[in-house]
């Protein structure tokens, strides 16, 4: 009976930490639990989370840094770039201009070469035209006097050669 009257007892109160009559002692330790928890807190967690964090902030501050300095260089290779690039344009229109200048005179000399050509061979063209013009000529002479000849002596009468030959000269002249 007396375990049945204890856990009347014990039943009837209720829960211990709402027992006022033990509030004292869990006072006690509630107090003693937080002192160590925050001796633990400031002497061990909190200075590896600040060093933690002083190493993500140094980390951080040096990647910014580092690119900073890797912009700074990517603007100087790329204005080394662009200056190469304008070099390049300006020598490359040089060349070409060159190359153009050196064409022309090419041409222009070849072009004296082939006028002074023709004319070398219009000048032998026209010589030869003249040579077949008096070669024509003579052979006109010739045939002509022939056939005056042969005319006049089909008429009956003897013909001169000095006669005919006047003749033909006077005419040709017109």
């Amino acid at each position: 009976m007396a375990t049945e009257t204890q856990g009347a007892e014990e039943s009837a109160s209720g829960m211990p930490q709402l027992d006022f009559s033990t509030f004292p002692n869990q006072i006690f330790w509630l107090v003693i639990t937080l002192v160590v928890i925050y001796l633990i807190l400031s002497r061990v967690a909190l200075p590896r989370i600040a060093s933690v964090l002083a190493e993500r902030q140094g980390t951080i501050t040096n990647d910014i840094a580092l690119a900073d300095e890797l912009k700074r260089k990517a603007e100087e290779a790329e204005a080394a770039y662009d200056k190469a690039l304008a070099d390049a344009r300006l020598e490359a229109s040089k060349i070409i201009a060159e190359a153009k200048n050196e064409i022309q005179s090419d041409l222009e000399d070849a072009m004296t070469k082939a006028d002074a050509e023709i004319a070398a061979k219009t000048a032998e063209s026209e010589k030869a035209i003249a040579e077949i013009r008096a070669g024509a000529v003579e052979a006109v002479k010739e045939v002509s006097k022939d056939t005056a000849k042969e005319i006049v002596e089909a008429l009956g009468v003897k013909a001169d050669a000095k006669a005919v030959t006047a003749a033909i000269t006077a005419r040709m002249k017109g």
